[in-house]
């Protein structure tokens, strides 16, 4: 029973990391001026290890103002040859709902010409 609760909230819950990672990345994906730069169709993965896995995607957890709050880092990657971006992200906790809230979404670019795309910023 515990397995099964962990799972379920992991892969279901809108607070987990899995979720809110899914949630940025169809934003990036649907966004005009990113699919622009990187084409279609858009991908996004997490950190890579040394023998080239990829792996879960980077988050921290944290409270501010009696708050919850996550920040998210991905990268995504399109049909467009050696053009990457970077993906930071950052929810808070909304008080009345309990549900995380998009503060910003930001693309940056890793390629020539850098540049920075702001998907969100509600801050």
């Amino acid at each position: 029973g515990g397995l099964l609760y962990v799972v379920f909230k992991e892969l279901f819950s809108s607070s987990s990391p899995s979720k809110i990672y899914g949630d940025a990345l169809e934003k990036c994906r649907v966004h005009p001026e990113v699919i622009g730069v990187f084409g279609e169709p858009i991908k996004g993965y997490g950190e890579t290890t040394r023998r080239g896995r990829r792996q879960h995607v980077s988050h921290v957890e944290y409270m501010k103002d009696g708050l919850k709050h996550m920040r998210l880092k991905f990268y995504i990657e399109g049909s467009e040859p050696r053009i990457q971006g970077t993906v930071h992200s950052e929810v808070k906790e909304n008080p009345e709902t309990g549900k995380y809230e998009f503060r910003f979404i930001f693309v940056d670019i890793d390629t020539y010409p850098r540049r920075t795309v702001v998907i969100e910023d509600n801050r």
